[in-house]
């Protein structure tokens, strides 16, 4: 083992993730005496970052761009300066993953969720009828991200019967292919061993919609209670929202978790890599295609058609690819018109701006 790598496990951020990599990263502005630390949860205009000196507050005025994409976020590593309160971040290093998706707005942005994630938990709970679509959205969104996708089935003590609840984890299965499912119950403990093992290897990103038993599923791996946790609705069996921001938070048995709100809308962000490898089976059906661009609809030749006539393919699964599809092309299409017209928009002012100064050199003139 190397001195670099030595120094590195001595680090006091090398449980939070700072591995040799970061370091080397980071040594530009080492050198000019900043501070290094990971941001642990984000308000407006201001984080909180853990640094060797501990838990500090930081202003975030120098890194707000326009773009809500580059906007500091929890589980970003920022170079903050050494004194003052607050601190203030210099710069946040250049993100290894990011969890993106598309706000529900109608002006088509995207929203940052959490950023240097190995794994991302995708939180599902068995006190209701799965949603296998919604399902997929989210793995979608974690493939497109670099992480690694986990599905939990929370609440598993709810489907006592074993038989039932092997069909559902095969369902989920089904829908996930190459992805781990685990059913867990945060109350009995049947299943968090396993997922402590998980989530001891790096960063992981708890996802899923309010009321999934996110943070129950966080208090039971941080092993008290640190989030808060509501009672479940006697009406439907959901629980309620709780998590109102991005926190990430040291876990006893290795590795940081980052527990997020719950997500109402899980809208895709320039996703077709992660619709790919949700769908993986109609991705290697459509090579076989006899047209390369083969739209899956009434072609002849069509591979993916014929293994829906062969019964190899469910039509569930064939409507939910081209759903995603089609709503991820939609949101790149408006993402790009975005694009052009605030390109003219600007030229538009440019060229206002040289007439004005035209004419004020002509009136200086005269």
């Amino acid at each position: 083992m190397s001195s670099a790598d030595l120094s590195t496990l001595s680090h006091p951020l090398t449980g939070y993730g700072w591995d040799a990599d970061w370091d080397s990263a980071f040594a530009p502005y080492a050198a000019q005496g900043l501070l290094a630390g990971r941001v642990v949860r984000v308000d407006r205009g201001q984080c909180d970052v853990v640094t060797a000196d501990g838990i500090v507050r930081a202003d975030t005025s120098l890194v707000t761009p326009h773009d809500p994409l580059r906007v500091i976020c929890t589980g970003d590593w920022a170079a903050v300066d050494p004194d003052g309160d607050p601190r203030l971040v210099r710069v946040y290093l250049p993100r290894r993953t990011e969890i993106a998706r598309s706000t529900s707005s109608k002006r088509s942005e995207g929203q940052i969720l959490a950023a240097n994630v190995d794994h991302a938990i995708i939180a599902v709970s068995l006190a209701v009828e799965l949603d296998l679509g919604r399902i997929e959205r989210f793995l979608a969104l974690a493939w497109e991200s670099g992480a690694q996708p986990l599905v939990v089935l929370t609440k598993a003590d709810l489907v006592p019967d074993p038989v039932t609840r092997a069909h559902l984890v095969q369902d989920v299965e089904t829908a996930a292919p190459g992805v781990q499912v685990l059913p867990v119950s945060a109350t009995d403990g049947d299943g968090t061993d396993v997922l402590a093992a998980v989530v001891a290897g790096g960063t992981s990103v708890l996802l899923g919609q309010s009321g999934a038993g996110k943070s129950t599923l966080a208090n039971a791996l941080l092993g008290e209670d640190v989030m808060d946790v509501q009672a479940t609705r006697d009406v439907d069996g959901k629980g309620r929202h709780t998590t109102t921001t991005r926190n990430l938070l040291l876990l006893p048995g290795g590795g940081v978790l980052i527990d997020t709100p719950g997500l109402r809308g899980v809208g895709l962000w320039d996703a077709e890599t992660g619709v790919g490898q949700v769908f993986a089976e109609i991705e290697e059906l459509a090579a076989d295609c006899r047209f390369h661009d083969c739209a899956h609809e009434a072609e002849p030749g069509c591979a993916v058609l014929a293994a829906l006539d062969d019964g190899e393919l469910s039509e569930r699964r064939l409507d939910s690819y081209r759903k995603l599809l089609r709503e991820n092309q939609r949101l790149v299409a408006k993402t790009d018109a975005r694009l052009r017209a605030s390109i003219r928009r600007d030229w538009r002012i440019k060229q206002a701006q040289g007439r004005a100064n035209m004419e004020a050199k002509r009136g200086h003139g005269r």
